[in-house]
């Protein structure tokens, strides 16, 4: 058994249109669908848990910030 999770989107004629490959050829299968509504973000924002799945998860060589320079002035408009 195989869960795969899709997120879609619904047109405007209200008909979900699914292509999931599942690695089979030639074979009977069962399909159970369940439909939940998502809610939608504010433009920007991030989706619950982003920070907790993915702090600490870089897995390449050490980050290292290199020496940002000097700092130029600039004017003042006081």
């Amino acid at each position: 058994m195989q869960t795969i999770t899709l997120h879609s989107h619904v047109g405007e004629d209200g008909i979900l249109h699914l292509d999931v490959p599942v690695g089979l050829t030639d074979a009977d299968i069962e399909v159970t669908l369940t439909v939940q509504a998502v809610k939608s973000l504010p433009e920007g924002s991030w989706s619950p848990g982003f920070f907790e799945k993915t702090f600490g998860a870089w897995e390449g060589e050490p980050l290292v910030r290199e020496d940002q320079g000097e700092f130029e002035q600039r004017e003042s408009f006081d």
